[in-house]
């Protein structure tokens, strides 16, 4: 599955001990999906990318840091309804807590990200309604922050796609088109097109967009890595698979 370091973390929000897991290495086993959610075994670890303390509920990569503002946001209102609200699954909530810490404190693409997170366990819990809903929710969040670079927009249209919002994922590649794409960007956005055609919704990885060359290797046959998860991993793994193939 992974490397994982377990021990005593002290909590930086409310002084709470508790053991807690961190995910130190992970490999991919092949390119990820469309909207950048790893391959196996990356995948299956998302109950590692995030700590939280079972005493205030603040959720973080390393709950034993956080950001000034944290114990207000988590003390407050809006995250003790989170943390209570039963019908979501336990891990996206987590997701969407770390997503609320996030927007609070002003990093917009980052709450998108773990959003986005949290529709992923939604997909995996069966609970599509829910998924819909943070797909879309990440959309707006990655719209109110500053605009998102090429590689982004073009991720976008493939979480408006898979939440069924057809006209908005063909107006955001309609948007790209107007400009002049690099390849391969422009292949992803032909292959999108054809999808939100069909009123496809299902997951479809970086490989089914960039079939192989015949002359080197593609990105799906490359050697596994273990990338750094979150958003900095995330960036790394679009920019290097759409600035060369």
């Amino acid at each position: 599955m992974g490397t994982l370091e377990a021990g005593t973390v002290a909590c930086a929000v409310c002084g709470r001990e508790s053991r807690q897991r961190r995910l130190r290495a992970v490999s991919q086993n092949g390119p990820p999906d469309l909207d950048l959610r790893p391959a196996e075994m990356a995948r299956s670890t998302m109950q590692h990318w995030l700590q939280q303390c079972p005493a205030c509920g603040y959720a973080a990569p390393r709950i034993d840091e956080a950001d000034p503002q944290a114990a207000a946001i988590v003390t407050a209102g809006p995250y003790r309804a989170l943390l209570a609200e039963t019908s979501f699954p336990p891990l996206a909530r987590r997701f969407l807590c770390r997503a609320m810490l996030l927007e609070e404190t002003g990093d917009l693409h980052g709450a998108a990200e773990a959003t986005l997170q949290a529709a992923w366990v939604a997909d995996d819990a069966r609970k599509p309604d829910l998924a819909r809903a943070w797909r879309l929710d990440a959309v707006a969040l990655f719209r109110q922050g500053p605009m998102p670079p090429l590689e982004q927009r073009v991720r976008i249209v493939d979480i408006l796609r898979r939440a069924g919002d057809f006209g908005g994922a063909a107006a955001q590649a309609g948007e790209l088109e107007r400009s002049s794409l690099p390849d391969p960007v422009d292949r992803v956005v032909a292959f999108e097109r054809r999808l939100i055609a069909a009123g496809d919704i299902r997951a479809y990885t970086v490989a089914s967009a960039l079939p192989p060359p015949a002359s080197r290797p593609h990105v799906s046959h490359r050697a596994a890595q273990a990338p750094r998860l979150g958003r900095a991993g995330l960036f790394s793994v679009i920019r290097r698979l759409f600035g060369r193939t």
